[in-house]
């Protein structure tokens, strides 16, 4: 990701926290595990209705993502992190086809557990402004809990 300052104002304006480079390599790693995880889960879901291409309602998409996914969409910086996530989201694995739809519909959901992301590290640890690797790892055992 080279769009540095955007996703540190996105950090900042979510969750009061400031994040680094190596804080935005974790957030990488972290929505490349995601893309797997929810292109499988999409697949699966797919599969079960007798469809090679996954529909946007095949992806696991809760109600507490759905919140989240609708408070990224008023941020200010939604735009940019959108553009950011069109341009870096890596290709699901090889047995996954999304629909031009859900293709579009993936932004969104990567906006909302960005958002839920950033705000799970604040829960993690109130009083802290810089994430150390023990926040990021905490949260993403959470998220690896979930999703």
């Amino acid at each position: 990701m080279t769009a540095i300052p955007e996703l540190q104002r996105f950090f900042r304006s979510v969750a009061s926290i400031n994040v680094d480079k190596s804080d935005l390599r974790r957030f990488r790693t972290f929505v490349d595990e995601m893309v797997d995880d929810i292109a499988i889960a999409g697949r699966n879901s797919a599969r079960w209705n007798d469809r090679d291409v996954i529909a946007p309602q095949d992806l696991p998409i809760t109600k507490g993502l759905q919140e989240r996914m609708r408070e990224f969409d008023k941020i200010d910086e939604a735009d940019e992190v959108r553009d950011l996530l069109r341009s870096t989201v890596r290709r699901p694995p090889d047995d996954v086809t999304f629909s031009e739809e859900t293709e579009d519909e993936l932004i969104e959901v990567f906006g909302g557990l960005s958002v839920a992301l950033a705000r799970s590290l604040r829960i993690l640890d109130s009083e802290m402004t810089n994430p150390s690797t023990e926040h990021w790892d905490r949260a993403f055992t959470l998220f690896r809990m979930v999703i």
